[in-house]
């Protein structure tokens, strides 16, 4: 996947023609919502039963794909956050590529909820670097269940960009992607090989710890956790420890939900050693974003290298670990 251009004239009318019709930007997931829950399931597109790979693959048209990955928590009020990125990926688009932080970014989105509550847990997109991501990500079912453990199914995440993804900019470049994670509470110790092989369909027998599987995909992704301020466990020590426990500084604090997209730009723009920190928040005064507070703040403890951490043994405990699954 990754073939075709992005085009702000293209978004525009979509988006206008939505609004004509009276068409709501996240249209399947509202019909998806009128049935009974018995019922509820992912987009095709999005379905990750029977999942092999997802590709970023370079082009004569993208000869140095850039593969930035973002998966939203879509249970309770998280799922505004797809919301508010949608309508501002022409934005994400035009720091990436017209700024020029990345030559051929290709965007894909995902989306996780709660493995052991949830209907559909689990949504994987493509790799695309054209209006197709728009499509994708207005695809995305918004369940809005969770189990209510301070606890979502982040580590599906992790499974999928660790074991079902392939990047030219990896195999040609030994170049790492990009995967944000969005959301506000901890992850689950483990996923269970009954939930890999209902979810997934592999032919998993054993579960996977959810710390080795942060580790697995640190290898060939940058990864980074976006905690907005959008419930009352932003301030929450328990979900702070846990995530700079897993990812150190990659724990990335916004105060202000609505700049996602431009914590995204500036992250990748910071990493690929395209601007500094200066140079991102004046293109944020550019395009017109009032974000570069949040930002800033957000990025202030970012580097660019991470020691190794492990998860403490009572935040384990408080998961509800075996010992054995205990750091």
């Amino acid at each position: 996947m990754g073939n075709g251009a992005w085009s702000d004239r293209t978004f525009a009318a979509s988006a206008g023609a939505r609004q004509r019709s009276g068409r709501a930007a996240f249209g399947y997931s509202d019909d998806v919502r009128r049935k009974p829950v018995a019922q509820w399931k992912a987009h095709p597109t999005l379905d990750p039963k029977g999942l092999t790979v997802r590709e970023s693959r370079d082009s004569a048209e993208h000869p140095n794909s850039t593969p930035i990955a973002v998966f939203f928590d879509v249970t309770g009020s998280m799922g505004t956050v797809p919301q508010q990125m949608q309508g501002e990926l022409s934005k994400l688009h035009g720091l990436l590529q017209r700024k020029g932080y990345v030559d051929d970014p290709q965007i894909m989105f995902g989306a996780v909820g709660d493995a052991d509550t949830d209907y559909v847990p689990l949504q994987v997109g493509q790799f695309e670097s054209d209006n197709r991501m728009d499509s994708q990500l207005r695809s995305i079912f918004l369940e809005g269940n969770g189990g209510g453990q301070m606890s979502e199914s982040y580590e599906l995440a992790a499974y999928v960009m660790a074991r079902h993804t392939a990047t030219d900019a990896w195999e040609k470049r030994g170049k790492k992607g990009y995967l944000f994670v969005i959301g506000d509470e901890m992850g689950k110790p483990k996923i269970r090989a009954r939930q890999l092989r209902d979810i997934l369909g592999v032919k998993a027998r054993e579960d996977v710890r959810s710390e080795d599987l942060w580790r697995e995909v640190e290898e060939r992704w940058e990864v980074f956790f976006i905690l907005p301020r959008q419930t009352a466990h932003y301030d929450n020590p328990q979900v702070n420890d846990y995530w700079r426990a897993m990812l150190s500084e990659r724990l990335l604090r916004l105060d202000d939900p609505r700049a996602v997209c431009d914590l995204i730009a500036l992250t990748v723009g910071l990493l690929e050693d395209a601007i500094d920190l200066d140079e991102g928040l004046e293109d944020l005064r550019d395009v017109g974003s009032t974000s570069g507070g949040a930002v800033s703040r957000a990025l202030a403890t970012v580097g660019t290298a991470r020691g190794t951490a492990t998860l403490p043994a009572h935040l384990a405990r408080d998961l509800g670990a075996e010992p054995d699954d205990l750091a």
